[in-house]
């Protein structure tokens, strides 16, 4: 695949496309390159990563998901002292 290099992005555009991926929980690239397949006209269905059939099988997590995961097995990280005597 080629790469290409944006220089001059206007800090309100930056800022914007961060959110965007944040909340969509993309990564920055993949949230431009869908931004260029919506307004280029060609079938982004055609141009998956090849790992995008995994990430369907495993799924992934939201941040909130995670963090509410976390705090569930907090209970489990707690060490009985007598128990270990």
């Amino acid at each position: 695949m080629t790469q290409i290099t944006l220089r001059g992005i206007d800090p309100e555009i930056d800022e914007k496309i961060r959110m965007m991926a944040k909340k969509s929980g993309k990564s920055l690239n993949r949230v431009v390159l869908d931004i260029i397949y919506k307004h280029s006209g060609l079938n982004k269905k055609d141009k998956r990563p090849p790992a995008d059939s995994l990430r369907k099988l495993a799924g992934g997590w939201k941040e909130k998901d995670a963090s509410v995961f976390l705090d569930s097995i907090k209970s489990c990280e707690q060490i009985d002292e007598d128990r270990w005597k």
